[in-house]
C-alpha cells in the first residue's frame, strides 16, 4: 500500500491544504519497501486532490484538512486518517504497528475525531 504524509520540519504538517512537501512510503505486509519525498503545488482542492491521487496512494495520514479536499479523496477510495500530529517517523511506525489510534498522535483539541474518513480499498496492511 502507498501511504502519503504531508510534512513540515520532519513532523506531520498541520494543514494538508497548504502543504508543499510530502513523504510517499510503500508499505507491504508491515514492511517499508521504499520512500520518496514529493512536492505538490499549492492549489485549490480539486487540483490538489488530483495531484495526490495521481501518486496512486491508498492511505493519507494528515493533520487538519478542508472538508472539500477530504471528500474528494475519500470518494476516490483513499483512506484518510486525519487530525494526526507528531514526528513523521513516529507516526509512520505507529501506523505500521497498528498503534496510530493512541491519543499521543491526536491533534490538540480534536477530542478523538481521528478517523472521520475511513474507506479502505485494499486490506494489505
Amino acid at each position: 500500500m502507498l501511504v502519503v504524509i504531508p510534512t513540515l520540519n520532519n513532523r506531520i504538517a498541520p494543514l494538508l491544504d497548504v502543504s508543499g512537501h510530502f513523504l510517499l512510503v510503500d508499505i507491504q505486509k508491515g514492511q517499508e519497501l521504499g520512500r520518496q519525498e514529493i512536492e505538490i503545488k499549492k492549489a485549490e482542492p480539486v487540483e490538489r486532490a488530483r495531484q495526490i491521487l495521481e501518486l496512486g496512494v491508498d492511505v493519507l495520514i494528515c493533520g487538519a484538512i478542508s472538508k472539500p479536499l477530504e471528500e474528494i479523496l475519500v470518494l476516490a477510495g483513499t483512506w484518510v486518517i486525519l487530525n494526526t500530529c507528531g514526528a513523521v517517523e513516529e507516526v509512520l511506525s505507529a501506523f505500521v504497528s497498528g498503534q496510530l489510534t493512541e491519543q499521543a498522535f491526536l491533534m490538540p483539541g480534536c477530542s478523538g475525531q481521528r478517523r472521520r474518513s475511513k474507506k479502505r480499498t485494499r486490506d494489505d496492511h
